[in-house]
């Protein structure tokens, strides 16, 4: 009898024992789901503004490109939704815009802005500068990002960059251009550092925005305009007007731009800021590659469709006038602006280092095997 009470109360002490294990593992699994269900996952909804028209090639699609990525590598927690210049009507308005809040992003080129602040014009390229490799490593390795976030910080904003045409031609003439009297009095549409070299030579200068410059030079408010390359040029319809077609000098390495909103930026969370970067990166590098491929197959494309183009290059004459421009404003501005002085002193020490690798490289291997 006694051993049948001891039996009794040992199972009763084994179902209390497992009752409480099954109560446990009960409440332990709705642990996750209650908190699941109560847990809600924050979007960030911002909004980007481009100096570039809707559907622009190359530009807008590198544009479109990083929402993707950051729509999808974030799971939809940060959610960009781009305007382009069609809608805001401002293409070159955009740093203002995106300082002021108006929009977190923008995506443009630096040295638009070249009449607020000097020091921009490097971070999209200078006259007789540095190729589009020569300029990625400075970028990247060589302190030009540091260079360029001390240079934005006073605008309100970060930038980053955004996408490289490499070489950019040296535009389009209605007029062959023999001798620097060809140059005086010519109305051209160059932006930058160029547009005050081709001023000290003569030329009227102007700045017009992407959407506006066919229109521009078919009804002769100028005469001359450069804008990128045969991958965009040829698309725009130039070569209808202006069949003389210039090698560059101006833009070897034109890197446009990412801004971005500092208190805007520095509100998302870590891991949404290296996805924000991270998609920038990877698009400008792919920018890059498309933009060689697609120049490479319309500038194949100029003899047989467009046999009234003229390729030509500036005569040595005019190259060195130029060059002797670009030497007295660079030390010019270099003498009254500190911080134009820094950028300038560090692109010309890597340069120093950079160039003779370029020269024992790409040039003599492109040189010797043509």
């Amino acid at each position: 009898m006694n051993c049948l009470k001891r039996e009794c109360h040992t199972l009763l002490l084994l179902f209390a024992l497992v009752a409480l294990l099954l109560t446990g593992c009960s409440e332990q699994n709705l642990a996750p789901a209650t908190s699941a269900e109560t847990a809600v996952k924050k979007i960030y909804n911002w909004k980007l503004a481009m100096t570039w028209p809707t559907n622009f090639p190359i530009f807008s699609s590198a544009v479109n490109s990083v929402a993707e990525k950051v729509k999808t590598m974030s799971n939809g927690e940060l959610v960009i939704t781009i305007d382009s210049a069609n809608k805001h009507k401002a293409p070159l308005g955009i740093l203002d815009m995106v300082n002021a809040g108006q929009y977190q992003m923008g995506h443009s080129a630096s040295y638009y802005w070249k009449g607020k602040d000097a020091s921009t014009m490097f971070f999209t390229t200078m006259p007789f500068g540095m190729t589009a490799t020569e300029q990625y490593a400075w970028f990247y390795y060589g302190g030009g990002m540091e260079l360029m976030q001390q240079v934005y910080a006073r605008h309100g904003v970060y930038s980053f960059p955004g996408g490289n045409t490499g070489v950019q031609m040296g535009g389009w003439f209605r007029e062959e251009i023999k001798t620097l009297d060809d140059l005086k009095g010519l109305k051209m549409r160059i932006p930058g550092f160029a547009g005050e070299i081709l001023s000290q030579l003569g030329v009227v200068v102007t700045n017009i925005p992407p959407g506006e410059l066919y229109t521009a030079l078919d009804r002769g408010t100028i005469d001359a305009l450069e804008w990128v390359g045969p991958a965009l040029d040829l698309n725009m319809g130039f070569q209808k007007i202006a069949p003389y077609y210039y090698t560059g000098w101006h833009e070897p390495a034109s890197e446009l731009q990412f801004l971005v909103n500092r208190k805007a930026f520095d509100e998302l969370p870590q891991h949404l800021q290296e996805i924000l970067v991270t998609a920038m990166k990877a698009e400008t590098l792919d920018a890059y590659a498309r933009m060689f491929y697609d120049n490479a197959i319309n500038f194949a494309s100029i003899q047989s469709d467009y046999p009234e183009v003229k390729v030509k290059t500036f005569s040595g004459e005019i190259l060195a006038a130029m060059k002797a421009a670009n030497q007295r404003l660079l030390e010019a501005t270099a003498a009254n602006d500190p911080q134009f002085k820094a950028i300038l002193d560090s692109q010309r020490a890597y340069l120093t280092k950079a160039r003779p690798w370029s020269i024992a490289s790409d040039f003599a291997y492109l040189k010797d095997n043509q």
